[in-house]
C-alpha cells in the first residue's frame, strides 16, 4: 500500500512538457507512480483538476540563519517552495575566525539577519552539520561564500592575498566542498569581495572545478559597468573551466535599461563557444539590499566600524557627498540616475525610526528639511549602518526579457527581514510568476514556468533526484489552483501569504495543507552528491 496517492490532477512534471491528467503515488519519501493508478494508499488526496508539480526550488536566497531561527519555513512553504539554496552573493555565517567574528556578523547581518541563537559553528562543516541535525521543514543546500571566506583569512584588508593566505582560503574552500557545498559564490559588489581581482577568484575556482561545483556570481556592477562585469566572470569561467551561474541578471539605473539584451548576448556567445553559463531572475522591477551599498567602494573599506567613522568625519563625509552627486567611471552610482525617491527604507532597528519604514529617503529628507544625501548618511550613523532598503532601479521590460530567456531560472533573492517592510519577493515570488507572467502578461507558459522553478534549478545546483515528478525522485510536491494562485504581498503591505497553494509535500510528508502547517518537519540538508532522503 502506498503512503499517499494524489489523484485527478493536471500533472506538470517539471520537464517543460505539456500537462496531462493523472495520479502521483508516494511511498517512503519517494515518488513511485506517475500516471493513472489503481493502487491503494493510506491517504488519498483528490486534486480535482488542480496542478500537481514538483516542489519549487528557490535557487538564490539569503535564509542561512532564518531557516534555523524559524525552522517551520512558512514564508517559503506557503509559496510552494520545498528547497532553498543559501550562501549566495559571497555572504554566509561561515567560516568563522574568532578574531574576526564580530566583523563577520556585522557583514552578514543586514542581509541574513541577526540570529536569535548563538553561532555554535566555526567551520563550514560545523554549519552544515547544524543544518543536517536540525528539525527543518524544507530542504536546504549551500555554497561556500567567498566574502565570508576572505574575512576568515584576511579580515577586511584591501589587498591581494599572500601565497600563504591564498593557500589557506583554498584549503577552507576544499573543506567546504568535501562537506557538501554545491560550489563557490562571490559578491563582487560588496567589500571585501570587491577587493578581489579576477585572478584571485580564478585561483579559488580551480578548487571548485576539482569537485564539479558551480561558480555563482553577484557581478561587480549591474549598472554602467554591467557588460564589463559580465565579461569579467566569463573570463574566470573560461580560464578555469568552471560552470558559471550569474545571479539576478539585471540592468540597474535608467541610463542602463535595455543592456540586459547585450548581457544575454554575451552569455549566448559564451555558450556557443562551449562554456556552461546560466543565470537567474526575480519577478520584480525593484531590488533589495543594504543602504551602505550605495556608498563609494572606498568608503566601505575596513568593515562597518570604519564606514561609520568616515561618515562622522567632516572631510571624508564631504568627499563621499561629492561622489554621490555625479556619475562615476569606476563604480556604479545608481542613485544619480534613479533618484533618492526610488530608495525605500525596508528595515531599521531604532524604535524612533520605525515610522520611516516604507518611506523613501527623499520623503524623509523633505520631512526633516535635509539634503537627501545627508539624510541617508545620518540614518546610517543612527542605525550603526544596518539599514535594509528596497530600490526601484530596473525596467519591467528588462525583467520580462530575462524571464523569457531559455537559460534563466527563477529565484527570489529574498533577504531575511524579521520586522519592517521587506521586499515583497520574500513572501510572493513564486505565485507572482504564475499570476503575473503566466496568466496576466503571458510571458511564460505554465509548463516552462514550472521548469524554471523545478527541474532546471535541481539540475543546475546538483540536488540529485529532485525537481521532477518521476519514479524514484524525492516526493517534493506542490498542488495549486492555477485559477486562484496569486501573490498578495505588495510593497506597501509585503508580509502577506499568497493564495492558491493547496498542498505541499516535503520528502513525501504533507507539510502544508490549505495554508496550515501540519507541524511535520521533514526537510534535510542536501549535499553536492545525490542525497539520501531523510525522513523523521
Amino acid at each position: 500500500m502506498l503512503d499517499t496517492m494524489i489523484k485527478n490532477g493536471r500533472i506538470i512534471d517539471g520537464t517543460g512538457n505539456p500537462w496531462f491528467y493523472g495520479d502521483v503515488g508516494i511511498k517512503s519519501g519517494k515518488i513511485v507512480t506517475v500516471g493513472n493508478s489503481a493502487e491503494d494508499a493510506a491517504e488519498i488526496i483528490d486534486a480535482n483538476g488542480s496542478i500537481v508539480s514538483p516542489g519549487f526550488i528557490d535557487g538564490h536566497c539569503h535564509s542561512d540563519l532564518m531557516i534555523l531561527d524559524y525552522p517551520e519555513s512558512e514564508i517559503k512553504l506557503q509559496q510552494g517552495v520545498t528547497t532553498e539554496v543559501v550562501g549566495n552573493c559571497g555572504l554566509a555565517p561561515v567560516p568563522v575566525n574568532p578574531l574576526y567574528k564580530e566583523e563577520l556578523q556585522n557583514y552578514v547581518e543586514p542581509v541574513l539577519g541577526k540570529a536569535n541563537k548563538d553561532w555554535k559553528w566555526q567551520t563550514i562543516s560545523d554549519y552544515f552539520n547544524e543544518l543536517d541535525q536540525s528539525l527543518i521543514s524544507e530542504n536546504v543546500a549551500s555554497y561556500v561564500a567567498h566574502g565570508s571566506l576572505r574575512i576568515a583569512v584576511m579580515g577586511f584588508d584591501n589587498r591581494p592575498p599572500t601565497r600563504e593566505e591564498m593557500d589557506e582560503m583554498k584549503y577552507i574552500l576544499e573543506e567546504g566542498m568535501k562537506a557538501g557545498a554545491i560550489g563557490l559564490s562571490i559578491g563582487l559588489l560588496y567589500s571585501p569581495g570587491s577587493y578581489s581581482t579576477k585572478e584571485e577568484i580564478a585561483e579559488l575556482c580551480k578548487v571548485v572545478t576539482k569537485y564539479n561545483g558551480l561558480f555563482s556570481t553577484h557581478i561587480r556592477g549591474e549598472g554602467n559597468n554591467l557588460l564589463p562585469s559580465v565579461k569579467e566572470v566569463l573570463w574566470i569561467a573560461e580560464k578555469t573551466n568552471v560552470p558559471l551561474h550569474i545571479s539576478h541578471l539585471k540592468a540597474a539605473g535608467k541610463r542602463n535599461w535595455g543592456k540586459v539584451m547585450e548581457a544575454m548576448e554575451l552569455v549566448e556567445k559564451a555558450r556557443s563557444n562551449g562554456m556552461d553559463v546560466t543565470c537567474d531572475v526575480y519577478p520584480y522591477s525593484a531590488g533589495s539590499t543594504m543602504l551602505t551599498t550605495l556608498l563609494p567602494p572606498w568608503a566601505l573599506e575596513g568593515g562597518l566600524t570604519s564606514v561609520l567613522n568616515r561618515l562622522r568625519d567632516r572631510h571624508e563625509r564631504s568627499k563621499i557627498k561629492q561622489e554621490l552627486v555625479q556619475e562615476q567611471e569606476d563604480w556604479d552610482n545608481l542613485v544619480v540616475s534613479t533618484g533618492w525617491d526610488s530608495v525605500i527604507l525596508s528595515s531599521v532597528k531604532s524604535p524612533a525610526l520605525k515610522k520611516y519604514e516604507g518611506q523613501s529617503i527623499l520623503s524623509i529628507s523633505n520631512e526633516n528639511g535635509k539634503d537627501p544625501i545627508d539624510q541617508a548618511l545620518d540614518l546610517l550613523i543612527e542605525e550603526n549602518g544596518n539599514i535594509g532598503i528596497v530600490f526601484f532601479h530596473m525596467d519591467e521590460k528588462d525583467v520580462q526579457h530575462v524571464m523569457k530567456y531559455q537559460n534563466s531560472l527563477i529565484a527570489s533573492d529574498s533577504l531575511t527581514c524579521y520586522t519592517g517592510k521587506p521586499h515583497p519577493r520574500l513572501f510572493g515570488t513564486f505565485p507572482r510568476v504564475f499570476s503575473k507572467y503566466v496568466k496576466q502578461d503571458k510571458i511564460l507558459s505554465i509548463e516552462d514556468a514550472v521548469r524554471k522553478m523545478t527541474s532546471f534549478p535541481a539540475k543546475r545546483f546538483g540536488l540529485g533526484n529532485r525537481g521532477l515528478l518521476a519514479e524514484n525522485y524525492a516526493a517534493d510536491i506542490v498542488v495549486f489552483d492555477i485559477d486562484k494562485i496569486e501573490d498578495k504581498a505588495t510593497y506597501e503591505d509585503p508580509s502577506r501569504y499568497p493564495e492558491g497553494i493547496q498542498y505541499v509535500f516535503v520528502n513525501g510528508k504533507l507539510t502544508t495543507k490549505k495554508k496550515q502547517h501540519t507541524a511535520l518537519k521533514c526537510g534535510c540538508f542536501l549535499r553536492n552528491t545525490p542525497s539520501t532522503i531523510l525522513t523523521r
